[in-house]
């Protein structure tokens, strides 16, 4: 999801100044070459054939952000296919409408961003004060201070009656139902997200900046000391994925510094439900900031998992050309993460280009009908690209089969030899 310039749930509006990461990683020093202007990006962008970009697929995006209208028009011409993720309960009729309208340009994509989990009770019968109080000033917690007291005080007002989990997954169910070829997005856990001072805003989110109790303000809004729980946002989030898992839908996951809860709870999902249920379903950790080493103990024990980069996040820190580099070449996958839908095909064409080059991959400046029966050895990004996506999509994953030591291969055979004599 793109990212607030303060670590509360809020975006930018679009404009062409730089793109916050306050809720993701933060960047390393390092020689990381500036990421270009949306008018370079765009100017970029138009020397692409369109026969090329044809091929291309932002697997994450927010176009239901921005103004509706726009974004219908924008669809009209928009020159590769998108995955259009909802975030909350007033955005899933807008994605909803957009594929609707587009459907052989955009992916609806339906579920409920961790952000705004806390605006979800998972225990039935609480009062809007109980269900808050619980997860702000629990009565096991030692942070019910006086100034995180009067911090709750000043925020009820401006939270929203909890909705029932069980409402949630029945809508959720409806929506997914109602578009055979729809993901579950956006899921996931995070940390670092702080509760701002702030009435929920209606769409498009990414026009509303917003005070401490003033929606119609530009000043910056002010945070809370307040972050939900991650065991509330487990709940939430396990819930949703036994949808996926039932459904059969892939999944776009948000994770930002979870990487051991993250490698933990793809380990439970498939111990719950089972090698051959979880590995039918397919999962992308968008806008992925794990370590090599980590993704790399994902990688090997969960194949059904993939990773996809953005620019607008991860092109802020060179660890994720290392990233790239250590995925292998059909688990990995492009997005936008951007939420005006003009700059989707420029900021994906941009990730596109950045993760040739970390993979050594050649970019295709023309398109012919005979790449689709290519020798994988001579396919460019965008043809690896759109197969990596293929198999995403196709799901049916198979374990991996794990190589047996050299060493340990020798004293089998040893000791069978010894056994025949």
């Amino acid at each position: 999801m793109y990212p607030p310039n303060t670590d509360s749930p809020r975006r930018e509006q679009i404009t062409p100044r730089g793109h916050s990461s306050a809720n993701h990683p933060p960047a390393a020093v390092s020689p990381n070459p500036p990421i270009p202007s949306p008018d370079e990006l765009l100017r970029d962008l138009d020397r692409v054939p369109h026969a090329v970009l044809a091929h291309v697929i932002d697997v994450h995006c927010h176009p239901t952000d921005s103004n509706f209208a726009m974004t219908l028009e924008v669809a009209k011409s928009l020159p590769m296919r998108v995955c259009a993720m909802a975030t909350r309960r007033s955005d899933q009729q807008l994605v909803a409408d957009l594929a609707r309208a587009h459907p052989d340009r955009v992916i609806p994509c339906f579920g409920y961003h961790p952000w705004f989990y806390h605006w979800i009770s998972v225990t039935p019968a609480l009062s809007k004060e109980e269900h808050y109080h619980a997860l702000f000033l629990p009565t096991s917690s030692t942070a019910s201070s006086p100034e995180h007291v009067s911090a709750f005080e000043r925020l009820l007002p401006l939270l929203p009656d909890p909705i029932p989990l069980s409402a949630i997954l029945a809508d959720l169910r409806a929506r997914l139902t109602a578009f055979p070829n729809a993901m579950l997005g956006e899921v996931g856990i995070d940390r670092v997200c702080r509760i701002p001072y702030a009435l929920p805003a209606d769409p498009p989110y990414a026009e509303q900046e917003g005070n401490p109790d003033d929606a119609s303000s530009d000043a910056p809004r002010a945070l809370s000391p307040f972050t939900i729980p991650l065991e509330h946002q487990l709940v939430i989030l396990e819930a949703q994925l036994a949808l996926a898992v039932e459904l059969r839908r892939n999944v776009s996951l948000h994770s930002v510094k979870c990487q051991a809860a993250t490698s933990e709870l793809l380990d439970r999902m498939k111990g719950r439900h089972g090698p051959t249920a979880w590995l039918r379903i397919s999962v992308d950790l968008h806008s992925c900031g794990l370590s090599p080493q980590t993704w790399q103990h994902i990688s090997k024990r969960h194949p059904n998992v993939f990773l996809s980069h953005s620019t607008a996040i991860n092109a802020r820190s060179a660890s994720h050309r290392a990233l790239a580099a250590a995925c292998a070449p059909d688990r990995i996958l492009v997005e936008s993460d951007f939420h005006d839908l003009r700059l989707s095909a420029p900021y994906t064409w941009h990730m596109l280009q950045t993760i040739a080059n970390a993979k050594g991959w050649r970019v295709e400046d023309a398109w012919d009908d005979s790449y689709a029966n290519a020798p994988e050895a001579e396919w460019g990004a965008v043809r690896r690209l759109e197969e990596n996506w293929r198999l995403f999509q196709r799901g049916e994953h198979k374990e991996q089969v794990r190589r047996k030591a050299r060493r340990d291969r020798a004293i089998e055979e040893w000791e069978a030899n010894e056994e025949s004599h």
